[in-house]
């Protein structure tokens, strides 16, 4: 009897064991055979646990379904943990059997879930940075805090404080359970900025080649914090640093040092606020270029190829200069470019050392010329305003002609130089086609805001002006009476309509109304320009007044603009003819001539080459222009005389002059760094420019006229339209022409140079500041005319394009020298000038 009841003990114990077996990674019970796994039918699949989630489908996700067959233990089981941990939605996982019938299994998938985010709170840091983080990480309320979202996020942190210098940051991360809402938590993230740690020192070990001053100049982002450099904040990035190391060896490379490398560098700790870098180089010693041989050259013969490369045995070896003479050269002046311009578009040449002795190496150039390259067809995207054909129209590439380089680069220019698309995101897109010789070109653009609404003041002669003005620059006349085309004003044509209101009050009064036609006829870019337009100078009373001082002039123009071909296609013609009428009464400007009217009849003519690459941040190219302005000889046909008896009122009755004005600008890029995806390239520009300009009369009997002359000084007088007289800039001196003779100059030199560098080049708001040296000065005889004899003047200037208002400028000069003229030595030294326009005060 004892026996059997310690049978039946036994068996409960065994049944009791089963039936609570648990499963995780396998299932474990004394019942199971790790050494003889055995198979098992899945007979139900429960869910325990899950009160927020789907249970049909974690089953789903699991992988495991009723009727299959599993061994237990085998791999389902873990795989089904596996999956289930991949969704990181769970704390803890197991997965038990409930019971065990013969080969039937029930299994339970128990989970325990993570809770879902209801806030978080960033401790630690300023209002502000905190909501920049936030930007950043960009948790929301309701997701699922995982250990991976958390991590991501302190890591975000993390580096956005490290980027800013503090290297020390710490940061870390604490749930709490929020006890308003179920299976949610409160994460709770401390930052401890520690001190922003800057760069003190680079020291450089093991160089001979180079002064240590030269080197750090090549590492244009890893630089110690100076005082006198606003736009270095001495923080060490690791990217950065990687890409100055890199510049580091180039800078070997291109003076001769092939084998040059970096040993070591190491990053140490100063003090609590300062590290160091220490930065190990091996130079080696200079290498040479020997003899180099060209292979696979049909078109060229070998003795061109090497001029166009123009480098000589013995020059010292320089990789870069290698390169760029092979492939796109910006100046166009490399093997690759003067095949390209043949349509040879799958050209190909690979460079290869063939040998080095001692500190010699020799080349092999081999060449794959292919097959001349067709254009098939041209393609525009982007152009969401413009309308094609006027785009189409300032493309150099067209179907049917050989693919050149060349075409394609001007190409670009010239829709840059429409002012309607950014030119940092223009591009062209060659889509080559090798099987049958043809390549289809994409012209991808961005249109920009280019319509200017013009509603501001300005300050110029001692006077502040208001302005109210529109320039339509891509309009459409043809769609004036099209009601459907105004949106909301009807424009993709290209032509530029223009209406402007200028006043002080009685002072000064004045009324612009323009139109150009860039392609007359649609054919040609032969240009028509007409201008109306009227203004009133007076000294601020009303004429009825016996005190009234007052200018009136009216006038129209019209002018034809014309696109050469010689001596090279950047040539411009532009004619035009003006008519002014002057009414002056007791106005003492123009010297002696107070009263009466005058007639202002003038030719104008001006010869023009342009290759400036694009307007308002100019980088490269220059213009050159020469200008001719001619009246009728009227002394010479009239047959009246002019002695000292004549009447000023008859004298000027009709004008009569001829002026003539030269000037040079030119930019030139100083470095030569290349934006990369997201990111704008920024460049030192010079910019340098002369201008002259002389007016006399066809016989000395009739004496020079008191209109048309230069004034000389300020800010061009910020758009003030004053008519009658050239305002010439000179900054650093006071406005009203302080730097020319009373009633204006007869001649005029002027000198300037600029250093600029952008800020942005957003088409939205393009920013650059530069530095600017100026001189200049005017006389008022051939005489006394002294191209040396300058007046200077140096500071600093801001340039801030906004697309509706145009180019606003800022400038403070300080003048070195003393004018002629005026107040003389008794001016101010130093001036602000405000200006509005890109070519005001130019000569």
């Amino acid at each position: 009897m004892l026996k059997k009841l310690f049978f039946l003990c036994l068996l409960s114990l065994l049944n009791f064991a089963l039936k609570s077996q648990n499963f995780e990674s396998a299932p474990t019970t004394s019942v199971i055979n790790y050494a003889a796994p055995k198979e098992y039918e899945i007979g139900s699949i429960m869910v325990s646990g899950s009160d927020h989630l789907d249970v049909n489908v974690l089953k789903l996700l699991s992988g495991l379904n009723v009727g299959d067959k599993v061994q237990v233990p085998g791999d389902r089981i873990s795989t089904a943990i596996e999956n289930l941990w991949k969704q990181g939605l769970f704390e803890d996982i197991k997965i038990t059997a409930s019971k065990i019938e013969g080969n039937i299994i029930y299994l339970n998938i128990q989970v325990t879930e993570r809770p879902k985010l209801s806030k978080y709170t960033i401790i630690g840091v300023k209002k502000g940075e905190a909501d920049d983080l936030r930007e950043k990480i960009k948790l929301s309320k309701g997701k699922v805090l995982t250990d991976v979202i958390i991590a991501s996020a302190l890591q975000t942190i993390k580096d956005f404080y490290i980027e800013k210098g503090f290297l020390d940051v710490k940061v870390n991360a604490k749930t709490e359970k929020d006890i308003k809402q179920d299976n949610t938590a409160v994460l709770n993230i401390n930052v401890d900025k520690g001190n922003k740690i800057r760069i003190q020192k680079i020291n450089f070990i093991g160089v001979k080649a180079f002064t240590p001053l030269k080197l750090s100049m090549t590492l244009k982002e890893t630089k110690p914090k100076k005082w006198w450099n606003p736009f270095n904040a001495g923080k060490l990035k690791e990217a950065d640093f990687e890409k100055d190391k890199k510049a580091l060896i180039d800078k070997y490379n291109e003076k001769g040092y092939r084998d040059a490398r970096i040993v070591r560098d190491s990053v140490y700790r100063v003090d609590n606020e300062h590290i160091d870098i220490d930065i190990v180089v091996d130079e080696g010693h200079v290498y040479y270029f020997r003899n180099i041989n060209w292979i696979g050259n049909s078109k060229y013969p070998s003795k061109t190829l090497s001029n166009v490369l123009g480098i000589k045995k013995g020059d010292v070896y320089n990789m870069s200069l290698l390169q760029t003479k092979l492939f796109m050269n910006p100046n166009g002046n490399d093997v690759s470019s003067l095949y390209m311009d043949e349509g040879y578009l799958f050209f190909n040449i690979t460079p290869v050392e063939t040998m080095a002795t001692g500190d010699s190496i020799d080349f092999e150039m081999r060449i794959y010329e292919g097959k001349q390259a067709t254009i098939n067809k041209i393609s525009i995207s982007g152009n969401t305003k413009t309308n094609d054909h006027v785009v189409l129209r300032e493309i150099r590439t067209q179907p049917g002609q050989l693919f050149r380089r060349s075409d394609v680069i001007r190409s670009q220019r010239e829709l840059s130089q429409l002012g309607y698309f950014n030119p940092e995101k223009t591009n062209v897109t060659p889509i080559p086609n090798q099987a049958n010789g043809t390549v289809d070109i994409l012209y991808t653009v961005e249109e920009k805001p280019s319509d200017q609404i013009q509603l501001s003041g300005g300050y110029g002669g001692g006077r502040l002006i208001g302005t109210l003005g529109v320039t339509f620059t891509n309009f459409s006349a043809r769609n004036f009476f099209n009601k459907d085309a105004w949106k909301p004003l009807p424009s993709g044509d290209g032509q530029k309509l223009s209406v402007q209101a200028q006043s002080n009050g009685l002072a000064y009064r004045s009324y612009n109304l323009s139109f150009t036609e860039p392609w007359l006829g649609g054919k040609k870019p032969h240009s028509l320009s007409v201008t109306v337009y009227h203004s009133v100078q007076t000294n601020g009373v009303v004429e009825s007044n016996p005190t009234y001082q007052g200018l009136s002039i009216t006038g129209v123009s019209v002018g034809l603009g014309k696109r050469l071909k010689k001596p090279d296609d950047y040539f411009t013609l532009f004619q035009e003819v003006d008519y002014q009428y002057y009414q002056l009464q007791n106005y003492n400007t123009f010297l002696a001539f107070e009263n009466g009217y005058s007639n202002n009849i003038f030719y104008k003519v001006s010869l023009q080459r342009n290759s400036i690459d694009k307007p308002i941040f100019e980088t490269r190219g220059s213009q050159i222009s020469l200008t001719g302005q001619f009246t009728p000889p009227y002394s010479l046909f009239n047959d009246k005389n002019y002695s000292s008896e004549m009447t000023l009122q008859e004298r000027y009755k009709f004008a009569e002059y001829q002026k003539y004005k030269f000037s040079v600008k030119n930019f030139t890029n100083l470095t030569n760094k290349h934006g990369s995806e997201g990111k704008e390239a920024r460049n030192l520009i010079l910019k340098t420019s002369a201008g002259f300009g002389f007016l006399s009369a066809y016989d000395s009997k009739t004496g020079t006229v008191p209109f048309e002359r230069f004034y000389l000084g300020g800010s061009g007088l910020t758009g003030y339209a004053v008519g009658g007289r050239e305002i010439i800039a000179l900054r650093g001196y006071d406005d009203n022409g302080s730097v020319s003779p009373t009633g204006g100059a007869a001649f005029i030199a002027k000198y300037s140079m600029e250093l600029r560098y952008p800020i942005t080049l957003n088409p939205q708001a393009t920013v650059f500041l530069l530095a600017f040296l100026d001189a200049g000065n005017s006389w008022n005889t051939i005489q006394e005319f002294d191209p040396f004899n300058v007046k200077r003047s140096f500071g600093p200037g801001v340039r801030i394009f906004l697309p509706m208002f145009g180019l606003l400028g800022f400038d403070y000069g300080w003048r070195l020298d003393n004018s002629d003229y005026g107040q003389g030595a008794a001016m101010q030294k130093g001036q602000f000038h405000f200006t509005i326009g890109a070519s005001i005060g130019d000569l």
